[in-house]
């Protein structure tokens, strides 16, 4: 598959999907996990960033996967989605250590060993998150690694493929009714430690890659989506003591971010209506999207509950959150991403001999 051009509109996508994680996690999920921060005047209460950002995996998951071989594909994601995520891992569990809060979240070794393994989706009522925001990285693995192998397989092409994908959304929404009905311990594990309520998001990305190379049509798309849409509405609904509970701002933020990613993908860039100066800004970000990511959350708290306790207000102490995070983003995808892919990915390099001839 031929190589296209980096567009900037990609990059302001995986920039904004990151901003708006970050904004969700400092000014709304923040106060609920401690109410004892300060009330925030403006609140962003949308689960939608990384929903999104899964979105997006799996469309440029299709749009790479055909440049080499498939090893070669796979091992690519690991090296740069792996070293990231440990070092992460490592970092935030010295920096919760090194920086305590009294009555806040104390990581032990073994929260430390259980976070490095991604337990937390197959127990999460016996491993807690380091940081919370470290659950997509577990499906995203398990998503280029079923991407692979399904690519390699007849299953990956053509009509069989569209009859994986129906199956991958109409499945686990068939399935809902025993989601939310206090399900066995083991089928709770296994839904949850695979992400069946989430595959969803995966298939909407397929669906806009086919849509936007025209590999299907707009009534085929359509049903897809709305299918995705459906299953994401569903995925929304949580069981409390008061009956079931839908989270229908976060559900139609979702269908909103996948109708804007399917004109970005079909559409032309957006390079000629965002300044230069702007296009260097976003893109710089968005190259450490995934460092940022990565590290904002736990380590973004402390530094706003230090700031609270110093006298600063909610404004500062989001903006704080911010900046921290950004820096940190900055330095893992410096110290670790970057050069840990390169080093993996050597075996994959052409020899010199193969290079001069």
């Amino acid at each position: 598959m031929a190589s296209s051009r980096r567009k900037i509109s990609w990059d302001l996508v995986r920039a904004g999907c990151v901003v708006l994680v970050m904004l969700y996690h400092s000014t709304s999920l923040s106060t609920w996990l401690h109410p004892e921060f300060d009330p925030r005047p403006l609140t962003f209460p949308f689960q939608v960033g990384a929903s999104m950002l899964l979105v997006v995996s799996a469309y440029f998951a299709c749009v790479t996967i055909g440049r080499g071989s498939m090893l070669k594909y796979w091992w690519g994601r690991v090296a740069r989605l792996l070293p990231s995520f440990l070092a992460a891992v490592v970092v935030i569990f010295l920096l919760l250590r090194l920086f305590p809060i009294d009555g806040w979240f104390y990581p032990e070794l073994r929260d430390l060993r259980a976070n490095l393994l991604m337990l937390w989706h197959w127990k999460p009522q016996d491993y807690w998150f380091i940081d919370g925001s470290h659950w997509t990285v577990p499906l995203q693995l398990m998503g280029f690694t079923a991407a692979s192998l399904l690519y390699a397989s007849r299953w990956g092409h053509g009509k069989r493929m569209i009859a994986v994908m129906w199956t991958a959304v109409l499945l686990p929404l068939l399935q809902w009714p025993i989601r939310v009905d206090t399900p066995p311990e083991t089928y709770r594990m296994l839904v949850d430690g695979f992400g069946l309520h989430r595959w969803h998001l995966f298939i909407a990305g397929v669906a806009i890659w086919m849509w936007s190379t025209r590999r299907i049509g707009d009534g085929h798309f359509a049903g897809l989506l709305v299918a995705c849409m459906t299953a994401q509405a569903f995925h929304n609904y949580a069981n409390t003591p008061d009956g079931l509970v839908a989270d229908w701002g976060s559900t139609i933020a979702v269908w909103i971010g996948i109708c804007v990613l399917a004109v970005v993908a079909r559409g032309p860039d957006w390079d000629r209506v965002i300044p230069l100066r702007a296009q260097r800004a976003v893109t710089w970000f968005a190259g450490i999207s995934y460092g940022v990511f990565l590290m904002h959350q736990a380590v973004g708290y402390v530094v706003m509950r230090k700031l609270q306790d110093h006298g600063f207000g909610p404004g500062f102490q989001v903006l704080g959150m911010l900046l921290v995070g950004t820096l940190l983003g900055w330095a893992l995808t410096k110290v670790v991403e970057k050069p840990a892919h390169r080093f993996l990915m050597k075996p994959f390099q052409p020899k010199p001999d193969r290079v001069a001839a």
